[in-house]
C-alpha cells in the first residue's frame, strides 16, 4: 500500500489561515490582484488588506466585544471575502449561512449557534425576502461610521508597518491553534443541519496538506463560484486562496454561466472546483476556450460519473479528478492527483472510479459494519478517519459529537472499500442503504441498475432516484421516485430479474412514483431528507 505520510508536515503557528493571509497580502501579493469579481472589481493584496482592516474597525462599532459567532449572508463575491477576512482578523467566528434552505431552517441555525448579528447587504436581503431572528447589519450602512483615524490606522497596518507589528496590534499572536475559526452547517441532506466547529488548526492543516499534495503555486488562481456556506467553497475558493498567496475570482452563483464564462476569459484561472451537478451544466453551456487556462478540475460533493470525465476531456482537453471530503473533516479526506500535478515523488495515476488516496497526515480505516473489526483489502465497510482536520465537535451538542468521534477517530457514515494501493472507493452512505430482511441494499447501486436499463446517462439531468421508507413487514421498503420513465415499472422489474439482480434489490411495481422534479440542495447534492418525506407521502396516498 502506498504511503503519502512522507509528504506530511504539521501546521506551524505562523501558517494558521489569518496569519498567512496577512503575510501574503502585505508582502509577495501586495502589488498583484488577489481577489476580483465582475461587479465590485479587483483588489491587489495591500488594498484587499486595507479594505479588510477598515471593515474590521467598522464592524467593531456595531458588534459587542463579547460577541463571538457572527452570521454572514452574502454569496461569493469580493465583499463576502472581505467580511470573512475582517471578522477573522477580529478573532471572531464566521458563520456563513446557507441561503438555499427555508427561512425557518435558517432561523433555527441562527438560534442554534446564538448569532446576535447577521452581516449582509440590502441587495441580498431584497433577493431572499427573509426575516432573520437577529439584528441585521447592512454593509451599506457602515460607511458613514468611518472616521479619519480608522482610515489612517488601517493604512499604516496594511501598507507601512511590518507583519510582526500588525500581528501584535491585532492580537493575532494570542490566537490558539484549537480556537474555533468558523462554524459551518452540514448540508442537511438527511435532516436538520448540524453546526460543525472548525478550528484554525483544522482548516489550516487541511489546506496545507492538499495544497502541497496538488502542488498549488502562487501563480495559481481559482474560480470561486461555490458558496462559502459549503465546506468545499469555504476552504477552497475562500481560505485556500487567502492563505496560499493565490488569486480568487468570484461570482455569486455557480449556475450563472455567462458571468462565469466572462470571469474565465478575463482572468484565466488555473483551478476549477465544482460538484458534478455544476460541472455537468458547464459541460453543456461552455466552450473549449472558456477553460483554456484551467489545468486542474476537481469534482467533489457527490460521485462524478466517468462519462462526465470523458466529456470534459473530449470537449475541454482536461480530465476532472475526484476528491472526497465531509464538513466535519474540514473537508478533504482523499483525492486523486492528475499527472500534471504530481509532486514530492508521487507516481500513482488517478483511478476514475475512486475518490482518491488519503491526504498526507490523514489516516483512515475501514471497519466491518457488524463486528467493528478492520476489513481486509477490497472488503466493504465503514470509513473512519483521524488527523488534524477532524472537527472540534458539533456546537452545543456533546452527545452527538461523542456518537461520531471515538478516541480521535471520526465515523464518516460512508460505506467504502480500499484497494491494494490504498485508494478509496465509495459504495454509498449508510443513510443511502435500506436494511431489508437483515441485508443492506444500496440505493445508489439500485439507481445505477435502473438507469442502465432505461439508458439514462450519468452525465444527464437526474431523472430518478431511490430512497426507502419504513415497512412493518420487511423493516424498510424501497421506493423509486422519477420524473419520466420510458418503460413501465413492471418492465423494469422484469429486466432486473432477467439480469439476475437479487430479489431484495428489486422494488415492487407499486413502489414507483412520478414527481415534478428531483429535490436538490443548493450544493447540487440530492436532498435525501426531502426524498424520504416525498416518498413517505407517496406511499401513504397509494
Amino acid at each position: 500500500m502506498i504511503n503519502a505520510d512522507s509528504a506530511y508536515e504539521p501546521l506551524k503557528y505562523d501558517e494558521i489561515p489569518v496569519r498567512s493571509m496577512v503575510r501574503h497580502w502585505k508582502t509577495d501579493c501586495a502589488k498583484r490582484v488577489v481577489i476580483a469579481d465582475l461587479l465590485t472589481g479587483e483588489l491587489k493584496g495591500a488594498d484587499a488588506l486595507l479594505r479588510a482592516l477598515v471593515l474590521r474597525r467598522l464592524l467593531r462599532k456595531v458588534l459587542s466585544p463579547d460577541e463571538k459567532n457572527v452570521g454572514i449572508l452574502i454569496p461569493p463575491c469580493v465583499p463576502s471575502v472581505l467580511v470573512n477576512a475582517a471578522l477573522t482578523l477580529d478573532k471572531r467566528v464566521t458563520v456563513n449561512l446557507n441561503y438555499t434552505v427555508s427561512p425557518d431552517v435558517m432561523n433555527k441555525c441562527i438560534t442554534k449557534v446564538k448569532i446576535r448579528h447577521l452581516i449582509t447587504s440590502r441587495k441580498v436581503m431584497e433577493k431572499f425576502n427573509y426575516e432573520p431572528n437577529c439584528e441585521v447589519v447592512y454593509l451599506e450602512d457602515l460607511m458613514p461610521l468611518l472616521t479619519l483615524p480608522d482610515k489612517l490606522i488601517a493604512f499604516l497596518q496594511a501598507k507601512v508597518l511590518p507583519v510582526s507589528m500588525v500581528n501584535r496590534q491585532l492580537g493575532l499572536n494570542s490566537i490558539q491553534m484549537d480556537d474555533v475559526m468558523g462554524i459551518l452547517f452540514t448540508s442537511g441532506s438527511t435532516g436538520m443541519p448540524r453546526a460543525v466547529m472548525l478550528t484554525h488548526r483544522n482548516i489550516g492543516s487541511n489546506i496545507k496538506c492538499y495544497s502541497n499534495f496538488f502542488g498549488f503555486f502562487k501563480d495559481d488562481s481559482m474560480l470561486g463560484a461555490l458558496p462559502f456556506f459549503h465546506s468545499f467553497g469555504f476552504t477552497g475558493p475562500l481560505w485556500s486562496v487567502l492563505t496560499r498567496g493565490m488569486s480568487g475570482y468570484y461570482h455569486v452563483s455557480p449556475l450563472d454561466i455567462r458571468p462565469i464564462q466572462r470571469l474565465c476569459k478575463k482572468y484565466k484561472p488555473t483551478l476549477f472546483l465544482g460538484t458534478p451537478t455544476f460541472l455537468r451544466l458547464y459541460a453543456r453551456r461552455m466552450e473549449r476556450e472558456d477553460l483554456a487556462s484551467v489545468n486542474l478540475v476537481v469534482s467533489g460533493g457527490e460521485r462524478c460519473p466517468v462519462s462526465l470525465m470523458d466529456e470534459y476531456e473530449q470537449k475541454f482537453g482536461i480530465r476532472p479528478i475526484q476528491g472526497f471530503g465531509i464538513t466535519e473533516t474540514s473537508p478533504v479526506i482523499a483525492a486523486n492527483i492528475p499527472e500534471s500535478r504530481h509532486s514530492r515523488g508521487w507516481e500513482p495515476m488517478p483511478k476514475d472510479e475512486s475518490v482518491g488516496f488519503p491526504m498526507p497526515g490523514i489516516k483512515v480505516k475501514v471497519l466491518n459494519l457488524e463486528t467493528g473489526e478492520p476489513c481486509p483489502i477490497g472488503e466493504i465497510g465503514m470509513l473512519w478517519c483521524t488527523g488534524e482536520n477532524i472537527m472540534k465537535g458539533y456546537y452545543d451538542d456533546p452527545e452527538k459529537t461523542a456518537e461520531v468521534i471515538k478516541d480521535g477517530w471520526y465515523c464518516t457514515g460512508d460505506i467504502v472499500r480500499q484497494d491494494e494501493d490504498g485508494f478509496i472507493f465509495i459504495e454509498g452512505r449508510l443513510s443511502r442503504f435500506a436494511k431489508i430482511g437483515g441485508e443492506m441494499v444500496p440505493h445508489e447501486g439500485l439507481e445505477d441498475k435502473i438507469n442502465e436499463i432505461l439508458g439514462f446517462k450519468a452525465d444527464e439531468e437526474i431523472k430518478l432516484c431511490v430512497t426507502s421508507v419504513l415497512d412493518e413487514k420487511k423493516g424498510e421498503r424501497l421506493v423509486v421516485l422519477y420524473t419520466e420513465l420510458p418503460l413501465s415499472p413492471a418492465e423494469i422489474c422484469a429486466k432486473m430479474k432477467e439480469q439476475k439482480i437479487p430479489n431484495l434489490w428489486i422494488p415492487g411495481t407499486d413502489s414507483f412514483f412520478q414527481i415534478p422534479q428531483i429535490p436538490l440542495l443548493g450544493s447540487g447534492k440530492l436532498d435525501l431528507f426531502g426524498l424520504k418525506q416525498i416518498a413517505t407521502e407517496c406511499v401513504k396516498k397509494s
